[in-house]
C-alpha cells in the first residue's frame, strides 16, 4: 500500500501496541496496581486509545504518570485498554461501576465519550490528554476545528502539549546533523498532535537555515499549505515503512517518524537503506523506551505525558482539582528535547550549547515558535 498525501483535518492522537488481559468481547478487563494497605482511598483511572499500553509511547507514558502519581498519594489504580473505538464509552462505563473518583482518557478520539460521560456524571472529575474540551471537539465540514478554545465541562480537564516548541529543537539538531542537506517527517494521521510535531521541526529547520545560511531542504511536510506524508493510522507495517522509504529515496538522512510505533517501520527502511542514517523518536525518550532502536536515534521529541498526568492526579486527590487546561511547555518541562545519547559524539561540538540557547529564547518568547495545532 502506497503511503497517504492528504491534507490535515482534526481527530485524535492514537497510537498502537498491547498490553493487559481482554475480556471475551472487544474491551478489556480494568487492571490495577498500589499497595494493598493503601493511604488514599481516592481512585484514579485510565482508558487508553485503541493503540494500547504496550506502545513505548503515548498510552505507555500515561500509564506510567497515572503508576506514579498513586504511588505517590498512597492508592490503587485502574486501568483499561480499548481495542478499537467501538470500545471507548464502555470502558469508561467499566471504571465509573469500579468506582474512579478521576478518569483520564488517553487521546483526542475518546474526546465524545469522555465528554458525554462527563456531563453525566458530575460527581467524577474526568480529564484528557491531547483535547481541549470545547465545544466537544467540534468540526465543520472540512474537518477544520471550530471549538472556542473554552472547556465544555466543568468536571473536564484537557491536558495539551505545546510539542512544537520541542519540535523546533529537533529540527535545529536534524538540519545541523544532516550531510545530505535532506531531513524528513512523516505522520500517522493528519491531526493535530502530530502535525504539532512536524510544524515545529519544520520551523526548527529554517531556524538553522537563517542562521548558518545553509539550505537545509525538509521532505515529507509542507507547514505552508499543511500537506504531507501520512500512512492512514499508527501501526507499525507496511505502510510505515514505504513511508519512510520515500522519503530517504529523496536522500534524507534524518527522519522523525511522528505516530506511536511507526518509528519501527522507520527504522526498518533505515537499516535497510544503510549508511549514516539517523533518526529522531517521539512522545517518550525512545532510546530508553525501546533500546531495540537506540543505536539509530540522534534524539528525542519529549512530552511529557506522564508528568501532565501524575500532576493532574496528585492535584485532584489533593482536592485541587480545576478544569484549567494543563499546557506542557518547555518552560514548565513538560516538553522537550532528549539528551543525544550515543550521538553525542557525533554532533557538532557547539550543538548543545546552541540548542539549550534556542531553548532560553524560546521560553523568554525571543523565538516565537508557532502552529495551527497549538493548544489556544
Amino acid at each position: 500500500m502506497t503511503f497517504i498525501l492528504r491534507k490535515t483535518g482534526l481527530a485524535g492522537l492514537a497510537t498502537l501496541g498491547a498490553s493487559v488481559l481482554v475480556l471475551t468481547g472487544c474491551a478489556s478487563a480494568p487492571s490495577d496496581s498500589g499497595s494493598d494497605s493503601a493511604k488514599s482511598d481516592f481512585l484514579p483511572c485510565m482508558v487508553s486509545d485503541d493503540g494500547g499500553y504496550d506502545d513505548h509511547s503515548f498510552n505507555e507514558s500515561g500509564l506510567n504518570g497515572l503508576e506514579a502519581a498513586a504511588k505517590a498519594i498512597g492508592s490503587k489504580e485502574k486501568h483499561v485498554q480499548s481495542s478499537s473505538e467501538d470500545d471507548y464509552a464502555p470502558n469508561i462505563d467499566q471504571l465509573l461501576n469500579q468506582g474512579c473518583n478521576l478518569i483520564v482518557t488517553v487521546g483526542f478520539k475518546l474526546s465524545a465519550a469522555t465528554v458525554s460521560a462527563a456531563k453525566a456524571n458530575s460527581d467524577v472529575e474526568f480529564a484528557i490528554i491531547d483535547d481541549g474540551l470545547d465545544n466537544e471537539g467540534a468540526k465543520d465540514k472540512d474537518g477544520k476545528d471550530t471549538g472556542d478554545g473554552k472547556v465544555d465541562v466543568e468536571n473536564g480537564k484537557p491536558i495539551l502539549f505545546d510539542t512544537a516548541q520541542a519540535a523546533f529543537l529537533g529540527g535545529y539538531a536534524a538540519a545541523s546533523y544532516s550531510k545530505t542537506g535532506v531531513v524528513g517527517t512523516f505522520g500517522g494521521i493528519p491531526i493535530p498532535p502530530v502535525t504539532i510535531f512536524m510544524d515545529g521541526f519544520v520551523d526548527g529547520v529554517k531556524y538553522y537555515n537563517e542562521q548558518k545560511n545553509k539550505d537545509v531542504k525538509v521532505v515529507g511536510w509542507d507547514k505552508d499549505s499543511q500537506n504531507g506524508v501520512f500512512t492512514g493510522g499508527f501501526a507499525a507495517g507496511v505502510e510505515a515503512k514505504t513511508a519512510a522509504q520515500g522519503l530517504l529515496d529523496q536522500n534524507a538522512d534524518v527522519l522523525m517518524p511522528v505516530g506511536g510505533p511507526i518509528y519501527q517501520s522507520a527504522a526498518e527502511a533505515i537499516r535497510d537503506k544503510g549508511g549514516d542514517i539517523a533518526m529522531i523518536g517521539v512522545d517518550a525518550d525512545v532510546y530508553l523506551s525501546d533500546p531495540s532502536v537506540k543505536d539509530l536515534l540522534l534524539t528525542s521529541v519529549q512530552k511529557g505525558i506522564d508528568k501532565g498526568v501524575e500532576d493532574v492526579v496528585k492535584a485532584a486527590a489533593d482536592k485541587k482539582f480545576d478544569n484549567t487546561p494543563y499546557v506542557g511547555t518547555l518552560k514548565n518541562g513538560g516538553v522537550g528535547l532528549a539528551p543525544f545519547h550515543d550521538f553525542s559524539s557525533k554532533v557538532d561540538s557547539g550543538l548543545q550549547g546552541e540548542l539549550d540557547s534556542i531553548k532560553e529564547k524560546i521560553i523568554s518568547g525571543d523565538i516565537k515558535v508557532t502552529s495551527k495545532a497549538s493548544p489556544k
